[in-house]
């Protein structure tokens, strides 16, 4: 059942560290599917360059397994709590890329000094709190802190990223990194000033309505 979905899954979660967002083993992206509501994830401890689209895991939106012979990730309930919430969400990425993480180590939001976080995030990325991995408990700290950005900080752990298609949530966190970086360097430099929140608010509206094609 749903083998396109899966084939994308498995591709999703293949490119995170390409894009050196995650190593080993950690990390995932999981979608669901707009007609049956069902979700597919990455199954739990394989490799990346080991990963088909036959072990990618179906579950429920309770995050019972209807479809997979592997263990579904054990950021499953996190993820499906973050669906049952966010009816508007079809793709969640799970990341502990380096700069972005090192924030979230420490506390801290990613300040909106950057166009580009104007453009993609509508603001600073905000830092949610400290919860253990295994049940919904980063799920909540995720719907409660991420607002109306596509990523949110948890606070000693990593990134959460949302969005309308698991492709759309793999971007948002190769962005957050991209940007982590650079004002992690600018901070290195001096203390970089936040974009006015009227000139976000322009940046972000031209980026989501009129950027491309």
């Amino acid at each position: 059942m749903l083998e396109t979905l899966k084939q994308q899954v498995c591709d999703w979660n293949r490119a995170l560290p390409r894009y050196n967002l995650v190593v080993w083993t950690s990390g995932n992206v999981s979608a669901r599917d707009p007609q049956t509501g069902l979700i597919v994830i990455k199954p739990s401890g394989i490799e990346f360059d080991d990963l088909r689209p036959e072990q990618q895991v179906v579950v429920d939106v309770d995050g019972n397994v209807v479809e997979g012979l592997l263990k579904p990730s054990s950021d499953t309930l996190s993820h499906c709590y973050i669906y049952r919430q966010r009816p508007d969400v079809f793709g969640i990425s799970h990341t502990h890329s380096n700069y972005a993480t090192a924030f979230a180590a420490v506390g801290k939001p990613i300040p909106c000094v950057l166009t580009a976080m104007g453009d993609e995030f509508g603001g600073a990325v905000p830092c949610a709190g400290f919860a253990l991995i295994g049940s919904e408990a980063i799920g909540q700290q995720v719907v409660e802190h991420i607002g109306n950005s596509p990523a949110v900080l948890l606070q000693r752990h990593g990134v959460f990223t949302v969005g309308k298609s698991g492709k759309d949530a793999l971007k948002a966190a190769v962005m957050v990194e991209d940007i982590a970086k650079t004002v992690w360097l600018a901070m290195q430099l001096g203390t970089p000033e936040p974009i006015p929140a009227e000139d976000v608010a322009k940046l972000n509206f031209r980026y989501q309505n009129i950027y491309g094609q």
